[in-house]
């Protein structure tokens, strides 16, 4: 039967394989063995019950990746604790609400955030402990000192282990619970849909603050008893040579990430015979456009599993086969530890190749909203299935393609027009690296279609060459009427365009 608490996934390694390897470092010899990992989840207890911390209460981590990051996240959710990874490329404003609202009793925070988060902390109305400590630091501060707790009362499934804030478009980010069970479960599915095992690592460059990290590349490996190699951050300059040095078997990205290796080129001769061995890339959290798909494949020999996820189901919940002929591009793919569907305004399912809303139903769903019950009722329908927001359709052979946000959704003179399709057709242009439509109120129509391009290095092309491209491409209708070119897109931390703020572009 599977380990349903992320306490029994790291009890059931520490027992199975205690001497191998669970994470290690990319830039130095350190690393965690599964039985020093449920051994030192015991003393990060025991040091944060020395700052008051106790079963149930929130932890808050201001803290970029580091094996020491990675061991109090899976510590304090070993002792019963509720994490709350918080985004560090917040704006101080919404960092502030995020540790008022989360309740935290204690922040660990990395040294060189510690003076901005105590002035965070002046004004937040309740007494909340500061742990200042090194993300790659070999032991916390006290460490040495602290008793280890003999094993506390296990966690129970429906605790909440996880306080995860959205990076919401529009407002204040709201907190999604997640409990022990929905992580659990998530781990075991990941690891049964990419078939991975104890002799599979993963290259772990995606922040431990996002969902994807958290669950993909920290919590999965201790479901199947593989590991990860962990830099400090994404280079796309050193990626390759890491994954060759740590013998990586798979990549866990999105397609930001994507787009930056093809700009960087092949791995170097010495990395190119080590990468060899990397069975498949994994991209998740946004849409891939089909053209970085192709020629991710074209020059890395590597194929991509295209995935799809929110914070709300603790990452995925649809990705694509393993068997690459069974694949098929452009589709988030098929549900995976989940259920799903496609609904219409009204909530009824409707029928294969029609565009709706999916819904998903399941053990890696939510509990909820943090203190938000409006936001969480709004969030299911009367039946229980999670409102992804997201719009698109699911083919006869249960594939799902998602084509935008029902709040990013164009309609122009009353006809709807994905955003993506737009991107498409203008990421099909030899000199453009990425793009992103957004409607433009408009008095005439509603709305207009606006879309800002950033062009590839090196290349050139006019704006009245883009209009005659996207008339080819899309007719004249669906073409942009207007064309701002910019340096960079605005992203949450998933790599996700956030489209509504490209709109004061076009005030």
């Amino acid at each position: 039967m599977n380990a349903q608490t992320v306490y029994a996934l790291i009890e059931a390694q520490a027992r199975q394989r205690p001497q191998s390897v669970y994470a290690l470092s990319t830039e130095s010899d350190a690393h965690i063995r599964f039985d020093a990992l449920a051994r030192g989840c015991r003393n990060v207890a025991a040091v944060l019950g020395q700052h008051g911390v106790q079963a149930g209460d929130t932890v808050s981590l201001v803290m970029p990746n580091g094996l020491q990051t990675l061991r109090l996240l899976l510590g304090a959710m070993h002792a019963g604790l509720c994490v709350n990874p918080v985004n560090l490329l917040s704006q101080p404003e919404q960092m502030r609400y995020v540790l008022s609202h989360s309740d935290c009793r204690l922040v660990c925070v990395a040294p060189e955030w510690e003076e901005r988060v105590r002035a965070l902390l002046q004004d937040i109305g309740r007494p909340v402990s500061l742990l200042v400590v090194e993300p790659d630091a070999a032991a916390l501060p006290g460490e040495a000192d602290v008793q280890a707790v003999s094993a506390a009362a296990a966690p129970d499934a429906n605790d909440v282990a996880l306080l995860m804030y959205t990076s919401g478009t529009t407002g204040m980010p709201k907190g999604v619970m997640l409990t022990q069970g929905n992580l659990a479960a998530n781990a075991h599915a990941i690891s049964a849909e990419h078939g991975l095992g104890p002799d599979d690592r993963v290259l772990a460059v995606l922040p431990l603050y996002h969902i994807n990290a958290f669950a993909v590349t920290m919590l999965a490996p201790l479901a199947h008893g593989g590991s990860l190699a962990m830099p400090a951050r994404f280079s796309a300059g050193r990626f390759w040579s890491q994954a060759a040095q740590a013998q990586c078997s798979w990549i866990n990205v999105v397609p930001t990430m994507i787009s930056y290796l093809l700009e960087g080129g092949k791995p170097a001769p010495a990395d190119a015979t080590a990468c060899a061995r990397i069975r498949f890339c994994r991209s998740a959290s946004a849409a891939l456009p089909p053209e970085h798909h192709r020629a991710f494949e074209q020059m890395f020999g590597i194929g991509i599993v295209e995935t799809m996820g929110l914070t709300e189901t603790a990452a995925p919940s649809f990705s694509n086969p393993m068997d690459p002929a069974a694949r098929k591009l452009g589709s988030v793919g098929r549900a995976s530890g989940c259920e799903a569907r496609v609904v219409d305004a009204a909530l009824a399912e409707v029928p294969d190749g029609s565009t709706g809303e999916l819904v998903i139903r399941g053990p890696n769903v939510m509990r909820g909203y943090y203190k938000n019950d409006e936001a969480t009722r709004a969030s299911f329908t009367p039946d229980g299935w999670l409102r992804t927001g997201d719009l698109g359709h699911r083919d006869a052979d249960g594939f799902f393609f998602v084509t935008g946000r029902i709040k990013e959704l164009i309609i122009k003179g009353g006809e709807n027009i994905a955003p993506r399709e737009i991107d498409e057709a203008l990421l099909a242009h030899p000199a453009v690296r990425d793009a992103a439509a957004v409607g433009v109120p408009d008095r005439h129509y509603g709305q207009e279609i606006g879309v800002a391009v950033i062009l590839r290095a090196g290349a050139s092309a006019g704006e009245q060459e883009l209009r005659d491209w996207c008339a080819d491409a899309l007719g004249r209708y669906k073409a942009p009427a207007h064309y701002r070119f910019v340096d960079e897109l605005p992203r949450g931390p998933s790599g996700k365009v956030q489209r509504l703020k490209l709109l004061p572009l076009f005030g």
